[in-house]
């Protein structure tokens, strides 16, 4: 295990000699002094899903053990729109687990995503991230399973167009040189997001791709390794940090917009999900698709509209979520298909030795795959809060188990073809559909509140911060005003740019 550890792209893995979860405030420190660590950022998500930064220099090892020990206090005002300026002060205390080295710091400098505590020292009950522990918490203890989750980032890199290479439009589904410009971007983005603590599946160029104004715009997607949800969440939030400083460094534009103009691929941030006990996974039994995954899915069908009140949170989220456009509007679930709202992905199912028929020299014993089988959510986009959205997709994964009839919604609710064609007519009429809009969201969600808020999960502080925040965007009508004025659909796309 040591040599495994050894051979690990982050250096503060290779160095201490452990896993994240394994870190201790020791460590730490040891890595820092040897190291000559000169500053330490606390990192911390607000309501608009961004990083927020508090820097502290590295002058003498009493500082050092201070913020490490005590944490911070901050302005929670200016954080969460939900604190009274008046009794607004905040501790953030770091999450040793979530260290990494900076890679973008001229000066050499660690940093730590930090969790919000209140002045009686208690976790902030209204804390997204807090949320999520909770969620799962409740899970396991209501299920004996365990939750987990990966994140796949689409978004969209744009620099000056070239007309050299230039891929068909909206064909760039896996370009490779020289017909996508950013292949060397992407690796790179990679590259730093691994040696800051990201288990990365792979990454590729997407669909989208075009010219607009004298700009090349190509879509591209990071895709991480399942993960503990708490894990996963925070992952997502520094690869997004970390896309956007590199193109910022590389003069490139990106955009995580879930759409960014009309008739193009949008972005989703599609989340897979994954059920263990005892750390297997019971997704598949005998090669099928388990009882609980069935269950978990059922879950997610009852919770679909609602859950876009944490997954889909500005008005051009809604302009993804149209049809025929492999976004997902009619609620529904199917296998290998990409036109519903679940899909359940290849999962290694086969009883062929794949691997030796294009090997020969390999073993041609078949050998016994792990269940890599997951769920994939294809509602969010970068607008989401991805702890909210995980902590929803918990709860929704709990009302599956404690739906009686849950395997019989799960029947009703699949579809074996696209969605849109015609032999599912009658089934596409009889699907419910997902919210058409911010405010749409946010009715299903006050009608919807009392089950997230159920066993002091959602705090209902929380839920009326992310209602309120929906219903400000008065977007109601918002389909029919774009139809009217065509403009106004820009107008929301630059406003909302850089969201999430």
């Amino acid at each position: 295990m040591k040599d495994i550890l050894d051979f690990n792209i982050n250096p503060l893995v290779a160095y201490i000699g452990a896993e994240p979860k394994d870190f201790l405030k020791a460590d730490i420190i040891n890595y820092v002094i040897n190291s000559e660590i000169r500053i330490i950022d606390f990192r911390y998500a607000a309501h608009d899903g961004r990083l927020k930064t508090l820097s502290f220099p590295v002058s003498n090892y009493a500082h050092l053990d201070s913020i490490l020990s005590y944490g911070e206090r901050i302005d929670g005002s200016n954080i969460f729109p939900f604190i009274e300026p008046g009794s607004s002060d905040l501790y953030v205390i770091p999450r040793f687990s979530t260290a990494y080295i900076d890679p973008f710091a001229v000066i050499p400098t660690l940093g730590l995503l930090c969790s919000y505590y209140t002045k009686d020292g208690v976790p902030l009950q209204s804390s997204p991230q807090y949320t999520l522990q909770k969620a799962h918490q409740v899970f396991h203890e209501k299920t004996g399973l365990s939750f987990e989750a990966m994140g796949e980032l689409e978004f969209y890199v744009i620099d000056k167009a070239q007309d050299l290479f230039v891929a068909e439009n909206q064909r760039g589904y896996h370009e490779s040189l020289p017909f996508t410009k950013f292949y060397a971007f992407r690796n790179k983005a990679m590259e730093l997001i691994a040696r800051a603590g990201g288990k990365i599946k792979y990454a590729h160029s997407e669909v989208g791709n075009f010219t607009l104004d004298g700009k090349i715009y190509e879509q591209n997607e990071i895709e991480f390794l399942v993960n503990p949800a708490q894990t996963a969440a925070d992952q997502l939030l520094l690869a997004k940090w970390i896309l956007r400083t590199l193109a910022w460094q590389q003069n490139l534009d990106i955009t995580f917009s879930p759409k960014i103009t009309e008739g193009k691929a949008g972005s989703g941030m599609h989340f897979h999900t994954a059920l263990k006990k005892d750390g297997k996974s019971v997704m598949t039994t005998e090669g099928e698709l388990s009882v609980e995954a069935r269950k978990a899915i059922a879950g997610y069908m009852r919770c679909a509209a609602s859950l876009t009140a944490f997954g889909n949170t500005n008005p051009v989220s809604y302009f993804r979520l149209v049809p025929h456009q492999e976004a997902p509007t009619s609620i529904c679930w199917g296998d290998r298909n990409r036109s519903v709202l679940v899909r359940v992905p290849l999962g290694w199912r086969a009883k062929t030795n794949m691997m030796a028929m294009e090997n020969p020299l390999e073993p041609q014993a078949l050998q016994d795959m792990p269940d890599r089988q997951t769920v994939e959510m294809r509602s969010p986009d970068c607008s989401a809060d991805v702890y909210l959205m995980l902590a929803g997709l918990i709860n929704a994964a709990k009302l599956g188990f404690e739906t009686e009839n849950a395997l019989e919604i799960a029947e009703k609710t699949y579809v074996d073809v696209n969605i849109h064609d015609s032999r599912n007519r009658e089934k596409m009429l009889a699907l419910e559909q997902l919210p058409a809009s911010c405010y749409e969201s946010a009715q299903v969600l006050k009608n919807s509140r009392a089950f997230y808020e159920a066993d002091g999960v959602f705090n209902p502080v929380l839920i009326d911060g992310v209602i309120s925040k929906l219903e400000s965007y008065n977007d109601k009508n918002i389909r029919q005003e774009i139809k009217e004025n065509p403009t106004k659909m820009m107008e929301l796309v630059r406003k909302f740019y850089h969201c999430g």
